[in-house]
């Protein structure tokens, strides 16, 4: 199991970053919205706590900043028709504390409006883990340090708000913040960019 990458960032695309190590290995890592936010510059150093998932049609590398967020993606993808990539929505959607608190709360309005996730899937991430997520919500029990609402994770809900639906909302972001790591932590910006991604193509 790789359950972490550290090295340099030597590659930024909308949904993946690569990871160059000092051995000379390059490891491709999906990341939710809110790690591509956070990441440094494009040779900056980088270390990410990863989530390796081997399937018959490949394996794929899940990457996270927090161990906390790490933890969470295990036990949404441990519910049945959940996958890496709908965890990987619901984290960029919700991020680790609003999503878990979502599911404690049986928010199943909330969680059915992340893209991909209908709600039959909510009710069963719901039923499955209302007792085990405590740990990943501020201020819960055993409450884990967690990151807080990103500026990315405000503007995704802005975007929403205007009638994007999740899933056009969440590329136009990753796509602007693959382009532009300035506009990271300024809701303001990253709004106005995606606005024009989603307006002009």
């Amino acid at each position: 199991m790789i359950a972490s990458v550290a090295g340099r960032l030597a590659a930024k695309s909308a949904d993946r970053v690569v990871v160059q190590t000092s051995g000379g290995v390059g490891y491709e890592v999906v990341v939710p919205l809110g790690v591509m936010e956070q990441l440094s510059a494009v040779g900056e150093p980088v270390t990410l706590a990863t989530e390796l998932v081997v399937r018959e049609d490949g394996w794929a590398l899940y990457g996270f900043l927090a161990e906390s967020e790490r933890r969470f993606f295990q036990r949404l993808t441990s519910v049945t028709g959940v996958g890496p990539k709908l965890a990987i929505a619901l984290l960029s959607a919700l991020g680790a504390d609003r999503g878990a608190k979502a599911i404690r709360e049986r928010n199943i309005g909330l969680l059915s409006s992340v893209s991909g996730i209908g709600k039959k899937t909510a009710e069963r991430l719901a039923l499955e883990l209302a007792d085990k997520v405590g740990e990943f919500v501020t201020g819960g029990e055993s409450a884990a340090v967690v990151r807080p609402e990103g500026a990315a994770e405000a503007a995704l809900q802005a975007l929403e708000r205007l009638g994007y639906s999740p899933g056009e909302a969440d590329r136009a972001l990753r796509q602007t913040l693959a382009d532009d790591g300035d506009a990271a932590g300024d809701i303001e910006q990253l709004v106005r960019r995606a606005l024009q991604l989603l307006t002009h193509g």
